[in-house]
């Protein structure tokens, strides 16, 4: 049996619809092994109301830990989702620096003094070969920054089927290269289903490409709502092996460790 994991949870500490013990009983019926809570934190100058406020972070920690400690039916993660926004580095290191972090999870849903996921009038009237080739590239510089253990959503660009019209796979090649070299992983992540896309993300059409550049997988929900934990897990480890993966990567206290898929 697969050893499964979902590490990309968000509760009403962010933008999710339940609180941790919301998810666990959901989690144990899916045969989830480990389940890992990752909030949004957004350092943008005004607070965002999908983010956890900076000031709550300890209690966050806290929150999760005492979870931990009282049950043993599941291991229990501890995780944030940072926004990666070009100049905040330092600030993003100072501020996550001292948590009991297992994990974090770096997303680019910001470029272009906009949101990639808020909206299809993004795309409007864009170039969408440069706009890819920018995305990509953010994702990219977030990864060489080693601030981040996964790379969320790593193609987030198409959650409203707005597509380039160049073949992108180079883009995904040179992506998968940068996240080898930066040692970073990237996750299966199944809530595009949910999405005006329809689909996973990354695109599964170019997984194997991550796979033949040797970088670190893991399969995880992105959910907002305690139903969709492990939605879709099937399909995704299914995809995952059609790739070629012959392991998945786990996490402890920054720490990655590959497991066998069986």
């Amino acid at each position: 049996m697969i050893y499964r994991t979902d590490y990309h949870i968000h509760t009403i500490y962010s933008d999710g619809q339940g609180i941790f013990e919301d998810y666990l009983g959901h989690a144990m019926k899916k045969g989830i092994n480990e389940i890992g809570f990752s909030d949004h934190l957004t350092l943008t100058e005004t607070q965002q109301k999908w983010s956890i406020i900076p000031g709550l972070l300890n209690e966050y920690c806290d929150k999760i830990l005492d979870l931990k400690n009282k049950n043993r039916n599941i291991i229990i993660r501890i995780g944030l989702e940072v926004d990666y926004l070009p100049g905040k580095e330092e600030e993003i290191a100072r501020v996550t620096e001292n948590l009991p972090l297992d994990y974090l999870i770096g997303s680019v849903h910001y470029m272009n003094n906009g949101s990639v996921d808020l909206g299809p009038e993004f795309y409007e009237k864009k170039d969408l070969d440069k706009l890819y080739e920018s995305y990509f590239e953010l994702v990219s510089r977030a990864a060489e920054t080693e601030l981040f253990d996964i790379m969320g959503h790593p193609d987030l660009v198409r959650i409203f089927r707005y597509f380039p019209a160049n073949n992108p796979e180079q883009l995904y090649r040179s992506l998968a290269q940068n996240l080898k070299k930066s040692d970073v992983a990237i996750e299966i992540n199944t809530n595009g289903m949910n999405k005006p896309l329809s689909d996973f993300y990354p695109d599964p059409a170019y997984l194997h490409i991550f796979s033949e550049e040797g970088v670190p997988v893991c399969v995880n929900s992105d959910s907002h709502r305690p139903g969709d934990t492990a939605q879709y897990f099937d399909d995704a480890y299914a995809l995952v092996k059609k790739a070629g993966y012959k392991e998945m990567a786990t996490f402890e206290k920054r720490k990655r460790k590959m497991v066998s898929i069986k």
